[in-house]
């Protein structure tokens, strides 16, 4: 018995604690290879493999019950497909841990005296700004079509001298994306919170400023445009020739109020861009997807028919401060040349229903999987909708 460990020994060589080693004999990851006559639990030579694997995969971040899946099977497929997919699961791990201490450092930077309200409210917020971030820059991986903001840019129709509002500029890409091009001598006034996507656009201004075009000019302002007190530089102008309010209906308290006000504050033959709740061609290409797959779909009619009651009261509550509203169509088109990503993209649209896309995660994948291998990448066209208000 002289080649045999006990638990202490084995632990010690194996750089863990004894409680450890009764920890995976109970799950059944390490099992002893003899008894002593006390009755101690004794190991060998292979034994101590096994635990120095168990230690191994514990590191890199797998659970006892996969480490247990794995000890079974342990064919080299098996062990290249887990830790695959275990890097799939730690990078995005990674990229959530990275959110999280992006979300903590803006939240220090809005305000110096926080009680919790304050910070749920500001986590809200910032949780909703990055998932948008996260979701864009997804879909430029797979955006086939004209870049989205210059599209955007162009349904303005700015003009030389004009004076533009710009209410939750955020990151600001229909400036950024178009900076060489905006015409000379706009004015544009912008205004966010601070620790929002907006503090690197005010490092980008300072940055490209000489690369206006003549007597453009852009003033950023941080404040808080749901407290009255934050509207008295702003009414200092008088009216604007232009107002900005897109991609920042979820994150108001009141978008009503912030509607008003631009309404008050619009020039003549001006107009108010915004968008706001706007039913989705993701949704019947989900459901006529599922539905091809011969599974439950009902989820998304539900999502269609709230969408649909949202976008019209949000039409109707705009439409009472503007006698016109012209509805601006815009599609991007995307390309899709393997399952996973379109998975993605069915998990991200419907997080409430995660449970269902992973239950049926390999049924769905397959599909796809077959549908790119007989026709090809897939293709698809999606329109979102812009009002530009007037008076």
């Amino acid at each position: 018995m002289d080649d045999k460990m006990t638990s202490g020994e084995i632990a010690r060589k194996a750089g863990v604690s004894q409680k450890a080693v009764r920890l995976y004999d109970e799950k059944g990851l390490l099992k002893p290879t003899d008894y002593s006559e006390g009755n101690y639990r004794l190991y060998d030579r292979e034994a101590l493999q096994i635990l120095e694997k168990i230690v191994a995969l514990k590191k890199i971040g797998f659970s006892l019950e996969e480490i247990r899946d794995n000890l079974t099977s342990g064919d080299a497929a098996d062990i290249k497909e887990a830790l695959e997919m275990q890097l799939k699961i730690m990078d995005e791990k990674r990229y959530q841990t990275e959110m999280v201490i992006d979300a903590i450092k803006r939240v220090l930077l809005r305000k110096e005296d926080l009680d919790w309200d304050d910070v749920a409210s500001i986590v809200q917020s910032v949780s909703l700004d990055q998932t948008a971030d996260l979701n864009h820059y997804k879909g430029l991986k797979h955006t086939v079509s004209e870049d989205w903001y210059v599209q955007i840019f162009r349904t303005m129709h700015f003009e030389k001298d004009l004076k533009v509002l710009d209410l939750g500029c955020g990151f600001s890409k229909i400036w950024r994306n178009n900076w060489n091009i905006i015409p000379e001598g706009t004015m544009v006034y912008a205004y966010d919170l601070k620790g929002t996507w907006a503090d690197d656009f005010e490092k980008f201004i300072s940055e490209n400023k000489s690369k206006l075009p003549a007597d453009v000019n852009i003033d950023l302002t941080f404040a808080d445009l749901e407290e009255g007190s934050s509207w008295e530089k702003i009414e200092s102008e008088k009216t604007y020739d232009r107002i900005i309010m897109h991609y920042v209906y979820k994150e108001l308290k009141d978008p009503e109020a912030m509607i008003a006000h631009a309404a008050k504050l619009l020039g003549k033959d001006g107009f108010f861009s915004v968008n706001g709740p706007d039913n989705s061609d993701w949704d019947t290409y989900v459901k006529d997807a599922l539905k091809d797959m011969g599974l439950t779909y009902s989820f998304v009619d539900d999502n269609i028919a709230d969408l649909t009651a949202q976008k019209e009261k949000f039409r109707e509550m705009v439409g009472k401060h503007f006698t016109k509203i012209d509805i601006v169509p815009l599609t991007s088109s995307y390309r899709y040349d393997n399952e996973d990503d379109i998975f993605d993209r069915f998990m991200r649209l419907f997080e409430s229903q995660s449970k269902f896309f992973t239950a049926n995660e390999k049924k769905i994948k397959e599909y796809f999987k077959n549908k790119i291998a007989a026709e090809g990448p897939i293709t698809f066209d999606t329109t979102s909708h812009f009002l530009h208000c007037s008076n």
